[in-house]
C-alpha cells in the first residue's frame, strides 16, 4: 500500500467525520470525493470500497458515543439507580426507541427499493433542495413553536415525531440530521435540544445497519486493505468529534439557514460535474 492510497483514506475519514452528522448529507459529499478519489483511481475493488465506507462511518459513530458517554450510560440503566422507562426530569431509553421506530420499520421493508432505485446523482440532488427548503422552514416558524431547551423535557409524542421526520432520511442527500434536527424544532424543541436527540438516535440505528453490512462484507478485511480502513477509521473519528463538540456549542447562535444555503450550492456543484 503505497502513501496516495492512505492519502485517500484520511481525506474520505475526513469528509465523512465533518458531514455524517451535520444537516448537510454526507452522501451528497461522499459522491464527489468517492469519485474524484477512491473510484478513479481503482485503489481497490467495489466490495472492499463498500467495506471501507462502512469502517469509516463506525468510526464517526464512536466520536458520538465519546461525546454522550454520559448519556447512554443512563439510558442504558448502567448507573445505580437509573432506570431505562423512567423519563422523569430525564431522556429515557424507552423514548429514544419510539423514535427509532418509524425509520426502522421503513428502512427494513424499502431497503432493496431505496438502493436500487434512490441512489443516483439526480435523487441526491433532489434530496439536497427540499431538505434545504424544510430547513428554511424550521428556522423560519422556530421562534413561534419552540418550547423546550433541553433533551430532557422531550415528550413520547414529540419522540414519535422526530422519528417520523427522521424517514425523510432514508432518500439520499435528504440527510438524517437535517430532517431530525428540522422536525424536532418543528415539533417544540430548540436547535440544540434537537441535535441532542439527533444524534443520540443516530447511534443504534447506524451501529444496526454498520454491523449487519460489516458480517456480510467481513472477508473483505485482509491484510492489504486493513491499513486502508485503519487510517480511514481514525480520520473519520476524530474529525466527527471535532465536528460534533463544534457544532453542539454554535447550533443555537447559527441554526439551519447556512447549512441549508450551503446545501443548495453542493446541489449546483454535484450537478455541473455529474450532469
Amino acid at each position: 500500500m503505497d502513501i496516495w492510497e492512505l492519502f485517500v483514506a484520511f481525506i474520505l475519514g475526513l469528509v465523512e467525520g465533518l458531514t455524517e452528522f451535520a444537516p448537510v448529507s454526507s452522501t451528497g459529499h461522499m459522491i464527489i470525493v468517492d469519485d474524484l478519489l477512491l473510484h478513479s483511481k481503482d485503489i481497490f475493488t467495489e466490495p472492499v470500497a463498500n467495506t471501507f465506507k462502512v469502517v469509516i462511518q463506525l468510526g464517526s459513530i464512536l466520536a458520538v458515543v465519546i461525546v454522550f458517554k454520559e448519556r447512554f450510560i443512563n439510558l442504558l440503566g448502567l448507573q445505580k439507580g437509573v432506570s431505562i422507562t423512567d423519563s422523569k426530569g430525564r431522556l429515557s431509553l424507552s423514548k429514544v426507541i419510539v423514535g427509532l421506530i418509524p425509520a426502522g420499520v421503513i428502512g427494513v421493508l424499502f431497503e432493496d427499493y431505496i438502493d436500487e432505485h434512490l441512489f443516483s446523482v439526480e435523487t441526491v440532488i433532489v434530496g439536497l433542495v427540499i431538505g434545504a427548503v424544510l430547513m428554511i422552514i424550521a428556522d423560519r416558524l422556530h421562534p413561534r413553536v419552540v418550547k423546550i431547551d433541553d433533551v430532557d423535557q422531550i415528550s413520547y409524542k414529540q419522540a414519535l415525531g422526530i422519528g417520523l421526520f427522521q424517514c425523510l432520511g432514508l432518500w439520499p442527500g435528504f440527510s438524517r440530521s437535517g430532517s431530525t434536527i428540522s422536525g424536532g424544532v418543528l415539533l417544540g424543541l430548540n436547535h440544540r435540544a434537537a441535535s441532542d436527540f439527533t444524534f443520540i438516535m443516530a447511534v443504534p440505528i447506524m451501529l444496526g445497519a454498520s454491523g449487519i453490512s460489516l458480517l456480510k462484507n467481513w472477508q473483505y478485511f485482509t491484510l492489504d486493505a486493513l491499513p486502508f480502513f485503519a487510517v480511514g477509521f481514525i480520520s473519520a473519528f476524530l474529525f466527527a468529534l471535532l465536528f460534533i463538540r463544534f457544532f453542539l456549542k454554535l447550533i443555537n447562535k447559527i441554526k439551519l439557514m447556512p447549512f441549508a444555503i450551503y446545501r443548495i450550492i453542493l446541489a449546483g456543484v454535484i450537478y455541473f460535474i455529474f450532469l
